[in-house]
């Protein structure tokens, strides 16, 4: 199976990878562009046929690996 693992900022903490990506989309012309987060997708393939136990797997990687808990937040998707 397969999951993706998104990792974003959690709301509150500075992202100045998302402002420089928003001032940039602004001097492009992209002028409705009020806010960028700026964040990281992980596409793993793991053995399994549960999309429970998949999915659980994937929080535990989240958790241990993949985010800081404390400025990040994160979200695991089972894809079909």
């Amino acid at each position: 199976m397969k999951i993706l693992v998104h990792v974003m900022p959690k709301s509150g903490v500075l992202d100045p990878q998302g402002q420089a990506i928003a001032g940039a989309l602004n001097r492009l012309g992209y002028s409705g562009v009020t806010q960028v987060r700026a964040g990281k997708v992980f596409r793993i393939e793991i053995e399994g046929n549960d999309p429970v136990l998949v999915r659980e797997s994937g929080l535990r990687m989240a958790e241990t690996l993949l985010a800081n808990p404390v400025v990040e937040e994160y979200e695991v998707e089972v894809l079909p």
